[in-house]
């Protein structure tokens, strides 16, 4: 498999409000919800970087498109990590997503790995990390 990554998808309990997060909290360009009009399609893409897109998708769409049985949601499944320029970045990053409704769930430090990171929550619960990775500064 050649790694070709384009969508990373995010089931969510209610579509409008994590769209009011990522979108008028966090700032992420989007058109908006579309699909609505079909039954289990209603989808809301966001532009991230070099052509990847986020998808947030009503998790009872997402269970039923793979046919897999809704179940409850758990927080250790995945985290996104948001990488950033500077210390001071992370610090931003992680106000703005508590002004918007995110949950601080482990305020920015250094880590031992020489770098600076801390954790939020998104309203669904998805783990994002925002971090300054010294190694491995974004483009």
């Amino acid at each position: 498999m050649r790694p070709r990554i384009s969508v990373i998808t995010l089931g969510v309990d209610d579509l409008a409000r994590a769209v009011g997060f990522y979108r008028d909290g966090l700032g992420l360009p989007t058109e908006g919800i579309v699909g609505e009009e079909f039954e289990y399609g209603a989808v809301a893409f966001f532009e991230l970087s070099a052509g990847l897109k986020l998808a947030l998708w009503p998790r009872a769409s997402l269970a039923h498109d793979a046919g897999v049985k809704l179940a409850a949601p758990s927080t250790t499944e995945l985290s996104l990590g948001h990488n950033v320029m500077s210390k001071t970045e992370v610090d931003e990053v992680l106000a703005q997503a508590e002004a918007a409704g995110a949950v601080i769930l482990k305020p920015a430090n250094d880590t031992f790995w020489g770098g600076y990171a801390g954790y939020f929550q998104d309203p669904d619960g998805h783990l994002w990390e925002v971090v300054w990775n010294p190694q491995l500064l974004p483009e």
